[in-house]
């Protein structure tokens, strides 16, 4: 009888620990076309300042679909890249964006750098983390949350698969479902996320390619998916 209210007593700690289930979808920022402009035509990137932030909405509309509506959607975006954007284009992107979190419940967290990336990350609550997915550059070494904008062709915000040990594993749940939709994560951060974090890492071989979100899809995998 000890035995079995010592269990009881301790599915109750653990049931106060965790957090409610969140569904975080982490958002890089666009090149700037100042540079992209200055490179060949096929190696060009982001003519569109939406692409990531369009996939990342529809993801967020299936998550609603199918969790309802008081899914808890945790939406973190690399803010300096859409301000830097947005004054080359003369447009109003953070604003934007912040109406787009507000039209679908979701709770808007900007970060502007790696650091800044990781604190907030582990900041969510214990065994709360429910899915993860990132949309933005990003190479078989690194989510690239800035790619193109600081300086041409180059990052200067990312996760490198170095820093994944500095993510606090206890803010996923033990079936937590992660995905990149960035290019080549497949090809070998995936393996590190597993190996630190315990869960999978759903990633690319090859590109991805956002083509088809201005018309409502999530990116498709040139190569295919792997873990």
């Amino acid at each position: 009888m000890f035995r079995a209210l010592k269990a009881f007593l301790l599915f109750l700690l653990l049931s106060f620990q965790a957090g409610n289930a969140e569904y975080v979808v982490v958002t890089g920022g666009p090149a700037l076309r100042a540079w992209e402009d200055l490179r060949e035509k096929d190696d060009r990137h982001d003519r569109w300042w939406a692409n990531f932030v369009r996939a990342a909405t529809i993801r967020m509309d299936n998550i609603r679909k199918d969790q309802g509506a008081n899914a808890d959607i945790v939406w973190l975006v690399h803010k300096p890249g859409y301000v830097t954007r947005g004054s080359e284009d003369g447009k109003p992107y953070t604003q934007w964006i912040a109406m787009q979190a507000s039209k679908r419940n979701a709770t808007l967290i900007w970060f502007n750098s790696t650091d800044d990336y990781i604190n907030k990350m582990n900041a969510r609550p214990k065994r709360s983390v429910e899915s993860y997915d990132y949309f933005g550059h990003s190479n078989k070494y690194a989510f690239m949350f800035d790619y193109g904008n600081d300086i041409m062709a180059a990052s200067t915000a990312w996760l490198h698969e170095r820093d994944i040990p500095r993510l606090n594993r206890s803010i996923f749940t033990k079936d937590a479902r992660c995905k990149s939709w960035g290019c080549h994560t497949g090809e070998s951060m995936s393996k590190i996320w597993e190996r630190h974090l315990n869960i999978p890492l759903i990633g690319a071989r090859g590109k991805t390619l956002y083509t088809m979100v201005g018309r409502g899809e999530l990116p498709t995998g040139y190569g295919g998916w792997t873990r």
